[in-house]
């Protein structure tokens, strides 16, 4: 017999598009970050924004916690199921509204695959800047939720840099719009409120992207050093220059080793550090940075430099790049993500650090990133088949995570804090501050129903509004459409 609040939603889904037996739910206990699981009581597969609006509405009505998701790439656990809660699947709404050249954006359901929006722009000489590793799976609902960056961020940033207007649903199923076609606004910056959220402020239905023109030319080399540190103390001194190139990138032996193994990229196999530099714009603009960038790399004593000499030497230094996670699969059964910023003038040290760290620990870690701009990806290699394996992982995970913080850094820095780094926001922000979330969280979803538990360790939720008026629409934040 069908639960009171599965009948309601069987009036909006057909069966198809309603699971709720274990056969059917499995695959959704977990995200990218499988070291946490849950199951949910239900998954629904929206195919409209009317869908997901009537579904929010539902569970507000019956108090049911939600979480959207798109294609579960999240390695923070931040799509994770939550307890005695439903999953919105939202990789059926996955059209291009609109693509207009002249204003260069692009209005997107959430459920869009990242890679498709700059295919869909490339004909008119346009891209989508942001390009995470997983771009040609992950979803730009997801990438909202998570403010993603990618390779190229150091130059173009992250998301929140890319999106002008938002159409979403509150956790109460009220509708709103954010943000508009323009890049000026008058407005307070809700879009830049709502873009890194993690679900907790709601579902995105829509979104407005800005494209840019497609660069003229490119130049990418790749360089190779005896030791990680070096590697790290070139893109100090790059970025010290003044030189902004479009991306820098850092891959240490281990995920050398297994991208060479995974797609032949020709990487240098001895290598302790490999460095990938972009330069990109109009062409005599590059000839002259790409002279200034030789002469850095010069003095910074590479044993092995190689500029692409085509697109396809360039897409291969890429494909290696943009494959390390997964490849890093060949080495290890499992293996933790961490996503630690540090300044970049702290990078070698840093990188010295996490070796360090790993020796003391006993335990593998393959260190990729994205060197511009201090962010940390090192992956901690263990098998989760081995008794306590896991916690040992996650204890040396810990000690990467405070050395972010010790070192003035931050914990993430495009892969969300979601379940896995809940106990170290604190850590980074004062009393005050945290107050200060707390409290937009509250306004926004004073049920507690829009992904409890992610990035804010709730406490009990408070109670119930009864005006009918959201509290931000009252104090006139946001409007009823």
């Amino acid at each position: 017999m069908l639960s009171p609040f599965i009948a309601k939603l069987s009036e909006i889904y057909p069966d198809a598009r309603l699971l709720t037996h274990d056969a059917g739910l499995v695959s959704y206990e977990s995200d990218g970050l499988t070291a946490f699981r849950e199951k949910p009581i239900a998954v629904v597969l929206p195919e409209s924004a009317d869908e997901v609006i009537r579904t929010v509405r539902c569970c507000f009505d019956s108090h049911v916690p939600f979480v959207a998701r798109g294609n579960g790439t999240s390695l923070s656990g931040g799509s994770l199921p939550v307890k005695n809660g439903i999953v919105i699947s939202m990789n059926r709404m996955n059209r291009i509204l609109r693509l207009d050249p002249v204003q260069r954006l692009a209005v997107v359901e959430p459920g869009v695959i990242n890679l498709n929006v700059t295919k869909a722009a490339a004909s008119h000489g346009l891209l989508y800047a942001p390009d995470p590793s997983s771009q040609s799976v992950c979803t730009i609902g997801g990438n909202i939720a998570f403010n993603s960056g990618g390779a190229h961020c150091l130059k173009y940033g992250m998301t929140s840099n890319h999106v002008l207007g938002l159409k979403i649903v509150l956790p109460n199923g009220t509708v709103d719009t954010l943000g508009g076609e323009s890049l000026e606004s008058i407005h307070p910056d809700y879009v830049g409120m709502f873009v890194g959220s993690e679900g907790l402020f709601g579902i995105a239905l829509e979104i407005t992207l800005r494209l840019i023109p497609k660069p003229e030319v490119y130049r990418t080399v790749m360089c190779a050093y005896r030791s990680l540190k070096a590697a790290g103390d070139a893109v100090s001194k790059i970025i010290a220059s003044g030189l902004l190139p479009g991306a820098m990138e850092i891959m240490d032996n281990l995920s050398i080793q297994a991208a060479e193994a995974a797609v032949h990229p020709g990487y240098p196999l001895d290598a302790a550090g490999l460095l990938i530099v972009e330069l990109e714009g109009e062409a005599s603009q590059v000839d002259e940075e790409f002279k200034r960038l030789h002469g850095l790399i010069e003095a910074s004593n590479p044993y092995f430099f190689k500029e692409a000499k085509d697109a396809f030497e360039r897409q291969q230094i890429w494909k290696g790049r943009k494959s390390a996670f997964s490849a890093v699969g060949r080495l290890s059964p499992d293996f933790i993500v961490q996503d630690g910023v540090v300044p970049r003038g702290r990078l070698g040290e840093a990188l010295e650090e996490i070796q360090r760290l790993s020796k003391q620990h006993g335990i593998r870690v393959a260190n990729v990133f994205h060197a511009g701009d201090g962010n940390l990806h090192p992956l901690i290699l263990y098998d989760g088949k081995q008794k306590g394996a896991l916690h040992h992982a996650e204890l040396l995970a810990a000690e990467i995570i405070e050395l972010c913080i010790r070192f003035g850094g931050s914990i993430t820095g495009e892969h969300g804090v979601g379940m896995e780094k809940r106990t170290y926001l604190p850590k980074m922000y004062q009393p005050s501050d945290m107050e200060s979330m707390f409290q937009v969280r509250r306004a926004i979803d004073p049920t507690n129903i829009a992904n409890p538990g992610k990035m804010l360790m709730d406490g009990d939720a408070p109670a119930l509004t009864t005006s009918g008026m959201h509290p931000l629409e009252k104090a006139g934040v946001i409007s009823r459409e």
